[in-house]
């Protein structure tokens, strides 16, 4: 016998079978969801630059959507701001930088964030960040559920013997 050939054939249109295809969720509920969401919108510019505002004084930040127990908010970050070392409560959460440089501190160590990349973090997840970098950054959140807690700790020094992590 052939393994090349199989006796699996599909007669008819295979999108007439209703029971095999998932219909499109308006929202996301799935991490892979949420960070596709994030993607989507960074893709998208029409749907944020025009917003974008720097403060010099303090992050400015912009609720950008809400969902279904979701939230997405749009930050952004001159040079020399930082969030301080914080968790998100019970909320899980999406990073992604849409422009420029971000720098973020845990634990584990310090990891840079060039624009396009992405962190998913569980609620508890301690960290801080901040524009490291001489010029501005933008940044885009999603939370699910919706932010309602940001318990700051002791700020994250990275530990002498790890190095920058690459995004």
């Amino acid at each position: 016998m052939n393994s090349s050939h199989s006796d699996l054939q599909i007669a008819g249109d295979i999108l007439e079978v209703q029971h095999l295809l998932q219909p499109a969720r308006e929202h996301p509920v799935t991490v892979a969801e949420f960070a596709g969401l994030a993607r989507s919108i960074a893709a998208d510019r029409s749907q944020w630059a025009h917003l974008v505002q720097y403060d010099a004084a303090s992050r400015w930040y912009h609720r950008l959507r809400t969902g279904p127990g979701y939230e997405v908010w749009l930050l952004s970050w001159v040079p020399g701001q930082g969030s301080g070392a914080h968790d998100h409560g019970t909320s899980s959460g999406a990073l992604t930088v849409l422009e420029g440089e971000l720098t973020e501190r845990t634990d584990r160590g310090v990891r840079r964030l060039a624009a396009g990349s992405q962190r998913i973090f569980a609620p508890g997840y301690v960290h801080e960040v901040a524009n490291d970098s001489l010029e501005p950054a933008v940044s885009l959140h999603i939370y699910y559920p919706g932010l309602t807690d940001m318990p700051m700790h002791p700020s994250q020094s990275a530990p002498a013997s790890q190095d920058v992590v690459p995004a």
